[in-house]
């Protein structure tokens, strides 16, 4: 059955317009993305069939083009609009952490960070450059690495705050395996990124790690 034969209280639009779209299911909502579906295949069907192929909305916002492309009915154009759309949510993040104070913004700061990595392959390192009212000036991932490691340079920490200006920092980096415990090796990178950054005023706010939907906040942790 099409789904413009379902009750209308029953649509997924039509429930949107009415109740907002937290009432919906992330199939529904993915069925409002991908607007129609195959024949015999409703988008509802397709996108439950989305969900259960990469397992969360995580994992297929994650998928490269060519798994994506592989389910049926998917094809370029929508993988394209869905990486669109993925960027509007990041860039509309950004611009919230820009003119608000970061701190007083922990969900923002959380959820810009998520969706910068999670889902990643590999270790990435993301430094926000914050100005001295906390707002964000700038946010770069600095360092790249493999599965479980990555390698983060002090000296290049400190060159690029001090090209932005900064007077604060957070950082940021995933963990591939999705556990989202700081290791050893973590907590000491910190101290010593601390420690470099002291020496020309910059304070280090908060480091998260993102592993999967779950993000860990070192001050929150009393790690800091």
């Amino acid at each position: 059955m099409s789904i413009t034969d379902w009750p209308a209280s029953e649509r997924p639009r039509e429930r949107l317009l009415e109740r907002g779209a937290s009432a919906l299911s992330d199939a529904e909502l993915l069925a409002i993305f991908i607007r129609t579906g195959v024949v015999g295949v409703s988008a509802v069907d397709l996108a439950r069939q989305l969900l259960a192929r990469f397992g969360s909305l995580t994992q297929l916002f994650a998928a490269n083009e060519n798994e994506f492309c592989e389910i049926h009915g998917m094809g370029r154009a929508k993988f394209v609009q869905l990486q669109a759309v993925q960027e509007m949510a990041r860039r509309a993040l950004r611009e919230e952490l820009m003119v608000g104070d970061a701190i007083n913004s922990p969900r923002a700061v959380r959820e810009f960070l998520q969706m910068m990595l999670r889902g990643r392959g590999q270790e990435v390192f993301v430094v926000l450059f914050l100005d001295a009212q906390h707002r964000v000036v700038a946010s770069e991932e600095l360092f790249h690495g493999t599965l479980t490691q990555t390698s983060v340079y002090p000296r290049e920490v400190v060159k690029r705050a001090l090209f932005f200006n900064a007077a604060a920092v957070i950082f940021a980096h995933n963990h591939p395996s999705g556990l989202a415990e700081p290791s050893h090796a973590d907590q000491l990178l910190t101290e010593a990124l601390k420690q470099a950054l002291s020496l020309v005023d910059v304070k280090v706010l908060d480091h998260f790690i993102i592993a999967g939907a779950a993000a860990l906040s070192f001050a929150e942790s009393g790690l800091l």
